[in-house]
Formats: C-alpha cells, structure tokens, sequence
C-alpha cells in the first residue's frame, strides 16, 4: 500500500476549502492533476513520485471529496464552479500557465479549462474522460453508450442516498466497482475510499456532481429534443493534447473517441489494456506515456 501524502488546506477565493497533494520544486513547470468520481489526489499515487522529478506537482481533493469542502446545494457543482476552483487554485500557488491532466470528472473539467482558459492551460492530458461535443452527441447517436450511461440517471436520483444508509457504505463499496476496476489493486485502497465516502455529506456532495451536470441522458426508449449545438461547428483545441485511453473501459465505449482528432488537431492518442481506473490499474503504462509526451 502507498503510504498516505501529506496534505495542504488550502482555502480558495471561491469559498471552499480543499486538501492537496503538492509536491516538487516550485521553480519547476506546473502540472495540475484532477481526480475523477468517486476518489481523491490518490488516483494519482503512482503518478505523483514520477511527475515531482520534472514537474511541481498539484494534485486536490475536488470540492465535495474526501475532507474537502462540501457545499450543500446541487449548483454548488456546476460547472463554472469547478473551473473556477482550478483557476483559483493555481493563482494560490503563484502559477499562469501549467500542464492539466484529468481522470474522469476531473477530465471534463480539464476539458472545459482547455476550452474556456487555454490562456491558462498549456498543454492536456486527458485519461479516460469523454469531449463534451462527443459525449453529449453519443448519448443521441450510440445506444450503446446511452446503455452505459443510464447509471447516471441512478446517480441523480434524490433516493439515493437513503438507500445507501440502509444497505450501508461497505455493502455499497463492494458493488461500485464491480466490472469496472482491477479488484486485487482496488483491494489495498478499499480503507482510504471507505474513510472519504465516510465523511459527513461526502455521499450527496460526490452525487451531486452528476446533478449539477447539464448533459442530457435519455431513457433508453426516450426521444428528447436534439441540442442544436451537436449539429454546428465546436471549436477546436489550439494546444497540444495526450490523450491515454483504457480500452476495457465499460462505461465509456468506442464511440467516444470518433472524430476526436477533429475537435483536438494537435493529438497523441495512447490506448492501454485497462479499464476505467487506468491511472492505478496500469500506473506503469500511464507514466511511460506521459513521460514520452511531456
């Protein structure tokens, strides 16, 4: 088991107060790692060591994770809020311009940067986290990725958390990722997830980042309005972006990565065997494809 790092409280000028992981020398160049759902900086415990030899590395808890703030409201998680704990976190730390990688949540969050900050955002690594456009569309277009997503209805439900007080956070931690992540590696983990899902609020705070989402996912046998976005032009990525995919991922399918290179003209694309938790279920593939690039 990695031993746990040590943590800084930072308290941000958007109002929250977040745990983070920072290592290396500040003189060095800035890379900001952004943790997806349900977990913490610890995603990134096999990155982290690596990156702190070139990089000064940062790495949150997001809001609503672990011992990090979490602010009762479901607009507490919309998205310009997110962003805006990004922005507000690398001015604490004195940085303009920085590399961002992000791991599911924390991905659509860097992607939302990379679109709306590239004054900010250098470069992009992205693990496992869907373009908005594609994601969006995909819910329209492939039934087979509106399948996969209907767990995002479940997670929207106000019930839900009533249920898991019933069943309890252990019982409710042995089904979460269930074909979904390496069980042997998640196994050494399981007292760090049980501890954060543990704190008060934690459940409705991680839930409500998929509540204060604006993506759209339909019944399966629901024809909703078509957003005309999806149909018109989508502005292109100026800066340099890594994309590292885990090809077993059964959330996210194919689909997400079709006409990807349209959308992002400067793309490196590494495909990993590995499912959706690939920054620890192939930590060493990860990190050699991120060396490679940066």
């Amino acid at each position: 088991m990695i031993p746990p790092f040590s943590l800084q409280r930072i308290a941000l000028t958007t109002g929250v107060e977040l745990d983070v992981a920072v290592e290396g020398d500040p003189a060095k160049p800035a890379i900001i790692l952004l943790h997806g759902w349900p977990e913490s900086h610890r995603t990134w415990r096999h990155q982290i060591p690596e990156l702190a030899k070139t990089h000064f590395v940062i790495a949150p808890d997001q809001r609503g994770f672990a011992r990090s703030s979490k602010p009762p409201e479901v607009s507490d998680y919309a998205p310009a809020k997110l962003l805006g704990d990004l922005i507000a976190l690398a001015d604490h730390y004195g940085v303009d311009r920085f590399t961002l990688v992000g791991h599911d949540w924390g991905g659509v969050v860097a992607w939302m940067a990379a679109l709306n900050r590239p004054d900010r955002v250098e470069r992009l690594i992205i693990i496992n986290a869907p373009h908005p456009l594609i994601f969006q569309r995909t819910m329209f277009d492939d039934p087979d990725q509106r399948a996969a997503s209907q767990y995002i209805r479940a997670f929207r439900n106000p019930a839900l958390e009533a249920h898991i007080a019933e069943i309890g956070v252990e019982a409710y931690f042995a089904k979460t990722f269930v074909g979904q992540a390496d069980q042997e590696k998640l196994a050494a983990e399981r007292p760090f997830y049980l501890d954060q899902w543990s704190q008060p609020g934690a459940l409705t705070a991680m839930y409500n980042w998929y509540r204060a989402s604006p993506i759209i996912v339909p019944e399966m046998d629901e024809e909703p309005p078509r957003p005309a976005f999806l149909d018109k032009p989508f502005p292109p990525l100026a800066m340099p972006v890594l994309v590292i995919w885990g090809i077993a991922d059964t959330a996210l399918k194919p689909s997400q990565l079709i006409g990807l290179s349209d959308l992002v003209p400067q793309i490196t694309l590494v495909k990993v065997d590995a499912g959706h938790f690939v920054p620890w279920e192939a930590p060493e593939a990860v990190n050699a494809a991120m060396r490679a690039w940066l």
